[in-house]
């Protein structure tokens, strides 16, 4: 039962990572005016893409592994649940994400802004999957 314990370990910090930027991160920079704004959130952006990606990944094969090995359905949950943010990020996100990516930070503005507290609304889902993940998770190992 070791995978479960690494996918409740992987699905513990995609979460923490995206409630970070949802209650820390994103407040902080929306104190920023436009052009620095946009500037602090490409480069966040893309790191935390790399970051949290395949902590997702790994989150959703270990749970996937933990249920090839135990036969418990809660597993399998909570790896769809970790490896929803894929397809969510790929088909929500990613527009908003290119968008903002296009704009030039000297041209950042009201539009770049509301894009990016967009963004934030979108992210926030992310967070939630995470989450549900790792309570499944959690209910998987107590089980």
């Amino acid at each position: 039962m070791i995978m479960g314990q690494f996918a409740l370990i992987a699905a513990a910090i995609f979460s923490g990572a995206a409630l970070y930027i949802i209650v820390a991160e994103q407040p902080a920079r929306l104190e920023l005016n436009d052009e620095s704004l946009l500037r602090q959130w490409k480069p966040a952006y893309k790191r935390g893409f790399a970051m949290q990606a395949p902590i997702a990944l790994l989150g959703g094969v270990f749970g996937a592994v933990a249920w090839w090995q135990t036969g418990q359905w809660l597993w399998l949950l909570g790896a769809a649940l970790i490896v929803a943010n894929w397809p969510y990020t790929l088909l929500k996100i990613m527009p908003v994400n290119e968008r903002l990516m296009a704009i030039d930070p000297i041209e950042a503005g009201p539009e770049s802004r509301k894009l990016i507290k967009s963004w934030a609304r979108l992210h926030s889902v992310r967070a939630a999957l995470g989450c549900a993940a790792t309570l499944v998770f959690l209910w998987a190992s107590l089980s």
